[in-house]
């Protein structure tokens, strides 16, 4: 067996993956990974053949070397090979969710236009083309950064929860928010798809991140869900790095 472990350092959850070759064995979500931890589920499930993680917040040099010290560490950065071609005008910029995200859905669907939705604390937009090339895409705010945002920059408009609600017209505040952040959501994504559609007809298109299901399952068109995009591009860029290291 050949584990791996890919960790994936979000915003909001911190999720801890053990791969076999391409097969993912299991997968642990928290939402404060502290060193402590970090080093229990290490010693529990490795030793690893190799590591690789990708976070969007600066970690101790404790955290680093716990990596370090247990297997072979790749920490993803704008200077790691990748399977693809970065075209972005600024990848030290570019969040490494996003260029995971693309190198796991062109891993599912090489030799193809792709567009890649990532549906967490912010929704982001990002396509590689059928050559391989990563292009770019777009950064709006997620379900609950829309929520926030009414609340905090208001008087007197309440902080609510994302619900199941269908309804276009809200008869009360708590409706009318959840109408107008929910369809105002699914509008922004269908006319997104719809201008990428329009100028590559044959694009496949894949939604992934926290929101995924709950977006989904309201925006009733023909796209594919893949929960753990991610942590199946950070799996190849590590295989990725053994090949060609």
């Amino acid at each position: 067996m050949r584990k791996k472990l890919i960790i994936d350092y979000g915003n909001t959850l911190q999720k801890l993956a053990v791969y076999d070759d391409k097969t993912l064995l299991f997968k642990e979500t928290f939402q404060k990974l502290d060193p402590e931890t970090l080093i229990r589920f290490i010693e529990k499930n490795g030793p690893f053949k190799g590591i690789i993680q990708s976070s969007v917040v600066i970690h101790t040099p404790e955290t680093e070397k716990i990596l370090a010290d247990a297997g072979r560490f790749i920490p993803l950065t704008s200077y790691t090979p990748i399977p693809l071609k970065n075209l972005y005008e600024t990848p030290k910029t570019l969040g490494k969710d996003r260029i995971a995200a693309v190198t796991g859905a062109w891993s599912l669907y090489p030799g193809h236009d792709i567009l890649v939705i990532d549906a967490g604390t912010c929704i982001t937009y990002d396509f590689v083309n059928k050559n391989g090339e990563y292009l770019g895409g777009g950064i709006s705010p997620g379900i609950r950064m829309r929520f926030k945002a009414l609340h905090t920059f208001t008087g007197k408009l309440p902080l609510i929860e994302p619900d199941d609600f269908d309804d276009l017209i809200g008869r009360s505040t708590r409706e009318s928010i959840l109408s107008g952040v929910l369809h105002g959501v699914t509008a922004e994504i269908r006319e997104i798809i719809r201008l990428y559609r329009e100028k590559y007809d044959e694009v496949i298109v894949i939604i992934t991140g926290g929101d995924h299901q709950f977006l989904h399952n309201k925006l009733k068109i023909n796209i594919f869900a893949v929960p753990d995009l991610v942590l199946l591009g950070l799996n190849e860029i590590l295989d990725y790095n053994d090949d060609s290291g």
